[in-house]
């Protein structure tokens, strides 16, 4: 059976969404293609192996440093709602990421579009 990383990659990387993946220390360690392309004004993939907080102004940095020790605290403290973008139509969060022990090992953005997809269903063409 193939490695289950490599379908749980192959699930963030499809997914429309930018998802910035990052660990304990703020450290960049992954972004999805939507990531790279919606960050590219910033650097894209030459993020990973950065900081985060150097993405960030002050009072951002302060914010998610806070949310990181927040779900440290507990292995239930896992998802914060940060902002609501108006423009795009969409919620974000941090997500945390634990290991299998409930240690927290890093964490993510999630975005939520609120859209409604127009797109027919099942449309999938002639291929």
């Amino acid at each position: 059976m193939q490695a289950l990383d490599t379908y749980f990659k192959s699930i963030v990387d499809q997914d429309g969404a930018p998802v910035v993946v990052c660990d304990t220390a703020h450290t960049i360690i992954y972004m999805n293609p939507a990531a790279v392309s919606a960050y590219s004004d910033r650097g894209g993939k030459e993020l990973v192996g950065r900081s985060l907080l150097d993405c960030h102004s002050p009072r951002s940095c302060e914010a998610i440093k806070k949310v990181v020790e927040w779900f440290s605290r507990s292995r239930y403290n896992n998802k914060v709602h940060t902002y609501y973008s108006r423009s795009k139509d969409k919620d974000v969060y941090m997500i945390a990421l634990r290991d299998e022990s409930g240690a927290l090992i890093g964490y993510y953005e999630k975005h939520e579009f609120r859209t409604k997809d127009e797109t027919p269903f099942y449309d999938i063409g002639q291929a």
